[in-house]
C-alpha cells in the first residue's frame, strides 16, 4: 500500500481537444532552417536540444516520439518537434515558440515540422516561473507507473527537497495536449520545480538543459526507489521537522563559499 495524498481536484476534462499552434512568417523571408541554424542564438540551443532529447531517449526516459523537451531562447522558446523519435531529429527540425505561442516558420516552407502537443505546458512555465531555463516531460517508467496510481510522492527520501517541497505532486489528470493540462501541472509545481501527472509521465524543469535532464533523471530514480520500497510495506517518512531541515540545508547547497566562484542554488 502507498502512504502518501490522493490527488485531489479536477480529474478529467470532457469535450476538449488539443489546439493547433498558429504560424507566423519569418522577417525577411528566411526559412525555419536557416532560422535555427543561422541565428546566433538559436543554432547552438537547438544542437543541445537534439542532444538532450536524444539523451532522455538513451537513459530510458522515454521510448519512441514520446515526451519532449524544450529551452528559452530570447524572447521564446525552441521545443521538440511533435511525432518525430530523437534518432530521427535534426538540430534544424527543433520548432522556434515565441510566448504567444505562435510557431516561427515561413509561409513557403512546407517541410515546417509541427512543435509537440505539449508546448502549451511549456510556454505557461516559461511564463510563470522566470527561474525556468528548460522544461523536460517524459514518459518514464517509474514516473509513469506512480503517475497511474495519481498519488503524490512522499517525504520517503530526503532528496524530494531537490524539488523544492516535501512532496512531488501528481497533476490532477487532463486529456494531453490541452490548456486543462497545462493548468493542473502548473499547480502542481506552485512551489516545486518537477511533478508527476495524473496517468501520464512527468515534468522536470531546470535552469538549463543540463539542469532539466539531471532533474528528471532524479526523479525517476526517486520515483524507481519509492515504488520498490513500497513493494515491502509502507515506507517510513520523514516528519515536517525532518524535512524541514533538509529544506533549510538545500538554500544554501551548492552556492559558494565567501570569495568563491559563483554557482547556483541546487533547486534553481
Amino acid at each position: 500500500m502507498f502512504q502518501s495524498t490522493p490527488v485531489t481536484g479536477r480529474q478529467d476534462t470532457e469535450g476538449v481537444t488539443p489546439l493547433p499552434c498558429p504560424i507566423i512568417p519569418l522577417k525577411g523571408g528566411a526559412n525555419r532552417s536557416q532560422f535555427l541554424m543561422n541565428d546566433a542564438p538559436s543554432a547552438p540551443l537547438a544542437t543541445a536540444l537534439r542532444a538532450v532529447y536524444r539523451e532522455m531517449a538513451a537513459r530510458g526516459l522515454n521510448v519512441g516520439a514520446s515526451g519532449n523537451v524544450s529551452v528559452r531562447c530570447g524572447d521564446g522558446f525552441l521545443i521538440t518537434p511533435s511525432g518525430l523519435p530523437p534518432e530521427r531529429c535534426a538540430a534544424a527540425d527543433m520548432v522556434a515558440l515565441t510566448m504567444a505561442g505562435e510557431r516561427v516558420a515561413a509561409d513557403a516552407d512546407a517541410d515546417s515540422l509541427a512543435p509537440s502537443s505539449e508546448w502549451r505546458i511549456h510556454r505557461d512555465i516559461y511564463e510563470n516561473t522566470p527561474e525556468a531555463g528548460a522544461v523536460i516531460h517524459a514518459h518514464s517508467p517509474f514516473a509513469t507507473a506512480l503517475a497511474c496510481q495519481r498519488r503524490d510522492i512522499p517525504p520517503f527520501h530526503y532528496m524530494i527537497a531537490r524539488f523544492g517541497g516535501d512532496s512531488v505532486r501528481c497533476a490532477a489528470y487532463a486529456t494531453f495536449g490541452t490548456a486543462a493540462l497545462s493548468t493542473n501541472a502548473l499547480a502542481a509545481l506552485v512551489r516545486r520545480n518537477a511533478c508527476l501527472l495524473a496517468n501520464h509521465g512527468m515534468i522536470a524543469c531546470g535552469r538549463d538543459l543540463e539542469h532539466a535532464l539531471a532533474q528528471a533523471i532524479e526523479l525517476e530514480t526517486l520515483c524507481e526507489q519509492y515504488w520498490r520500497t513500497c513493494q515491502m510495506g509502507s515506507p517510513v517518512l520523514l516528519s515536517a521537522d525532518e524535512m524541514g531541515e533538509v529544506l533549510e540545508r538545500f538554500r544554501t547547497y551548492g552556492r559558494p563559499k565567501e570569495g568563491a566562484s559563483a554557482a547556483t542554488y541546487c533547486i534553481w
